[in-house]
């Protein structure tokens, strides 16, 4: 499915009722299975990443398909690794073309048994579920923070417990780790997480209720929208300052582009129209999701930018940093890359392809940071319905956009 949209004027005014987060929902489906917890997980995510998982988790086959989903390829390949049975793990065709070699060296180290059905270092997989030992393990902390939290949720259960040394310069999407690891102390587990050391004893997780926060990754793009628009205000109902999500980093680097966030008691409130930067620079390290929709921001505003801690962007849903060098190329903006890590646009332009169609790469990321550019000149969403992997319901509340500017656009006449 394709979604063309016109530009659109006029300020803005909207209450928008984010989706639950699929990273908390996610870990919370993994310990509610390691805890034998009773009770339903509250505000779950209705997203294809948590459906996939869900699914399988519930599931009594031993075969595995979470189609484009790469938390549930590595929480399941570390979860069916110590449950008993033999098991097989596939995905789609970019899925089996991502690496999942740390992961899997891992895990066999510590005593699990998995081997490869294709190519060595990629799925899918074979796994023969049975007790891990644990230990100490070295692992490159610079690639993916889901396998750090894959091999974090099952440790408990591992006989030994497990002591992790993360090395490499830079550890990618700490907060992710963090995240893991505040979860795992809400449900009665105690892990360690001091410089590049984690260490988990062997105990047990004790089932306890737990409600999903709303989606800061999600509240981003509308962070975005606003300060194209320059003027308005948004209500996101549900969503909390006071968050265990890296991506609510989003709040204190929006204020750059002229985005206050305030919070209150039943959401936070966000309007536009304060002082934008003239430059803007920041390591993604430890945010990567968010560097796609900051590209698009600094472009529609005319921001230069430089972009460093994007490696891990390669190894996503489509390669992030090739995406955004191409899709917004259509649109006039010629960015460079100083190597695998940056992304640049010192503000040089070309002529715009009329009508551009913008690629999503079966990425959700792409076609919910690229669609606020629709304010500014007519564009073509390709494959829009990917959107469903984090933020199903995205394009219902972009349509509120038109509803709340015609309501602006009446209101201005009436005076």
């Amino acid at each position: 499915m394709n979604r063309t949209i016109a530009p659109k004027t006029v300020d803005l005014h909207l209450e928008i009722q984010l989706p639950a987060s699929k990273s908390i929902s996610n870990r919370a489906l993994i310990l509610n299975a390691l805890s034998d917890n009773p009770h339903e997980i509250i505000n779950l995510s209705d997203s294809d990443d948590t459906r996939l998982l869900q699914q399988a988790l519930d599931s009594n086959d031993t075969h595995f398909d979470i189609g484009a989903s790469g938390t549930a390829m590595r929480f399941l390949t570390a979860f069916l690794s110590k449950t008993f049975g033999e098991w097989t793990i596939t995905g789609s065709e970019r899925m089996n073309r991502r690496p999942i070699k740390i992961l899997v060296d891992a895990l066999n180290t510590l005593g699990a048994k998995i081997t490869y059905l294709r190519e060595d270092g990629f799925p899918p997989l074979r796994i023969f579920g049975s007790a891990l030992t644990g230990g100490e393990l070295r692992l490159d902390g610079s690639v993916s923070s889901q396998y750090i939290s894959a091999l974090m949720l099952i440790a408990p259960y591992m006989r030994h417990g497990l002591q992790i040394r993360l090395e490499g310069a830079d550890i990618v999407s700490r907060p992710y780790i963090e995240m893991t690891a505040a979860m795992m102390r809400r449900f009665g587990v105690t892990p360690s997480f001091e410089e590049d050391i984690i260490h988990i004893p062997a105990q047990a997780y004790r089932p306890v209720p737990f409600t999903v926060e709303s989606d800061w990754s999600a509240a981003s793009y509308w962070y975005e929208i606003l300060s194209i628009i320059g003027k308005g205000s948004i209500f996101f109902r549900g969503l909390t300052t006071d968050s265990i999500q890296g991506d609510s980093e989003t709040a204190r680097l929006f204020e750059n582009f002229g985005i206050k966030t305030v919070g209150r008691k039943e959401g936070v409130f966000i309007t536009a129209g304060c002082k934008t930067v003239t430059f803007f620079e920041y390591n993604f390290i430890a945010q990567p999701d968010l560097a796609q929709t900051f590209a698009v921001t600094c472009c529609a505003k005319a921001i230069p930018f430089r972009f460093t801690g994007l490696h891990n962007l390669r190894i996503k849903e489509t390669d992030r940093i090739e995406a955004l060098t191409t899709e917004l190329r259509k649109l006039g903006y010629l960015l460079t890359q100083e190597n695998s890590d940056s992304l640049i646009w010192t503000g040089a332009k070309t002529e715009p392809e009329r009508n551009s169609r913008i690629e999503t790469y079966n990425d959700h990321r792409m076609a919910m940071a690229f669609a606020p550019m629709s304010l500014l000149q007519t564009i073509e969403i390709s494959h829009s319905e990917v959107v469903s992997k984090s933020y199903p319901h995205f394009w219902d509340d972009f349509d509120k956009i038109n509803q709340s500017m015609s309501s602006s656009f009446r209101k201005e006449k009436e005076n």
